[in-house]
């Protein structure tokens, strides 16, 4: 384990503000992420490219971030994480403007493989957040922080389907680059740099290893569908996933300075918080990607709203609004009783939106009460997730140690995506000339859905339940007395 060692002179900025513009880029990450879904269905004949080549809009930003997330953390802990913050907008940027001058689909996908490595911002920010915050205001910080990805991803479809609606659709990534270059300009004026880095080299083999078992991993899953489970392709990768990743675990245990540090990783707080964020990232995700096809169906389909795409996006603003304000609340109930309560709470919550969900899938404000449930539950769950990683590793491991647990976030939802492709595909009807999945099919999605919200929950009531053993006691605020100390010799030091 590298301790975090103090830098002096950080650069001055504007603590008032460095939650808000912390939280806006976060954000801003998130609608990028999903700003093409809504534009799927079209890209074919926008681009002339085949419906195989499209979902490619979406599979590339999941590889990068997945990649980038961890890798950038760690960057993060040892050189900077307001430069690597930096570092990742501006790649927000450059990815955006390709996309907005191109209707080619390779340039296309190159541009949205660069958006999906901004994904490392939100780790980068609950780590800065940890270094500069009074210890009173970590909680609730982090937690609005974790909950910008579902505020972003509930935001992001009705804005994306009305530009697309009503403008030229290169517009939505015009506006994309400009907020990227604006959470720039917030950052340098109101984020200081922290003065707390890692010692060691970067760890590039140990980077290169978990890109490779990872690209592995997430593309057998999200193209499996498409290549068949049991083709050459698909196992060749899974099998390919499997042995790089046990060579890559073997290198990581013996380097000094290592990318993932496993023996941090294996203790019972770190491993079974990642593992509840992996059943998280599934939950959440079937929310998304079922609530605004389910009422987009016709009407001829005998459940179906016939609704329209930004009709179908509003459903889940309200979601989306449900987790600015559980964020704080789920802070506090940590605060006050533990992330690990305030996890078991939020993953209780999300079982019983989905059996809501089950029950009332015939008319609109039901699915929308069922819809925000499910994100009440999301929001207090990503909410408490940094909070226990955070309770587990030292100060100069919290970017690498939250990418880690983000990545699991995005192989929950790459599982998610695939098992809700399998049923709808697998449990169809024919009707009004084409088909379509039947109402048992999306019951079934929500069935899952609930019993891996379920598995959350009780891989949460074994969780640790007292302080982490991450080198000092732990309050109620999830900042140890080593990180205090550490924040006392940086200002020292400064």
């Amino acid at each position: 384990m590298s301790p975090a060692t103090p830098e002096p002179a950080p650069i001055p900025g504007h603590p008032r503000f460095l939650v808000a513009v912390l939280a806006f880029c976060g954000v801003v990450v998130a609608v990028m992420q999903t700003l093409v879904v809504p534009l799927l269905p079209h890209i074919p004949a926008l681009t002339g490219a085949t419906p195989a080549a499209a979902s490619w809009l979406v599979t590339i930003t999941l590889l990068t971030g997945a990649v980038f997330t961890p890798v950038l953390g760690r960057v993060g802990d040892m050189y900077g994480k307001r430069r690597v913050l930096l570092a990742s907008l501006s790649v927000l940027v450059v990815g955006s403007v390709l996309c907005a001058v191109s209707s080619q689909i390779a340039v296309l996908i190159a541009g949205r493989a660069l958006q999906g490595a901004a994904l490392a911002v939100v780790p980068l920010g609950i780590s800065i957040m940890r270094d500069e915050l009074p210890p009173a205001r970590v909680l609730s910080s982090v937690a609005l922080m974790s909950s910008t990805l579902g505020i972003g991803a509930a935001v992001g479809l009705p804005i994306a389907a009305l530009v697309i609606e009503n403008y030229d659709w290169h517009t939505m990534f015009w506006a994309s680059a400009g907020l990227g270059v604006l959470d720039a300009v917030l950052v340098l004026l109101c984020v200081p740099e922290s003065p707390l880095r890692s010692r060691g080299r970067f760890d590039a083999l140990g980077a290169l290893g978990l890109s490779a078992a990872l690209v592995s991993l997430l593309l057998a899953v999200t193209q499996g569908a498409d290549w068949g489970w049991t083709s050459a392709p698909t196992l060749g990768l899974f099998l390919a996933a499997v042995v790089i990743g046990l060579l890559w675990g073997a290198y990581e245990l013996r380097f000094p300075s290592p990318m993932v540090d496993l023996r941090v990783s294996a203790r019972p707080a770190v491993l079974l918080a990642n593992i509840a964020a992996l059943l998280i990232g599934f939950a959440f995700y079937a929310n998304s990607l079922v609530t605004a096809q389910m009422v987009q169906e016709p009407r001829s389909t005998g459940y179906g709203l016939g609704a329209s795409i930004v009709v179908s996006g509003l459903c889940l603003l309200p979601g989306g609004l449900s987790m600015v304000a559980l964020s704080p609340v789920s802070a506090r109930v940590s605060g006050r009783y533990g992330p690990k309560v305030s996890l078991a709470i939020a993953a209780a919550v999300m079982v019983v939106g989905y059996l809501v969900r089950f029950f009332t899938s015939h008319s609109l404000w039901l699915i929308v009460a069922g819809a925000t449930v499910v994100a009440a539950g999301t929001a207090m769950a990503y909410s408490a997730l940094p909070a226990l990683v955070m309770r587990a590793v030292p100060a100069g491991e919290t970017g690498a140690a939250n990418g880690l647990n983000t990545l699991m976030r995005s192989v929950g939802q790459a599982f998610c995506s695939a098992v809700v492709a399998a049923v709808l595909a697998g449990v169809t009807f024919r009707v009004g000339g084409h088909t379509a999945p039947t109402l048992h099919a999306y019951l079934l999605v929500f069935l899952i859905a609930a019993g891996v919200a379920l598995a959350a929950l009780v891989v949460t009531l074994f969780l640790p339940g007292g302080s982490a053993d991450a080198g000092g006691t732990v309050g109620g605020d999830g900042v140890t007395k080593k990180d205090a100390a550490g924040r006392r010799l940086a200002e020292e030091g400064a």
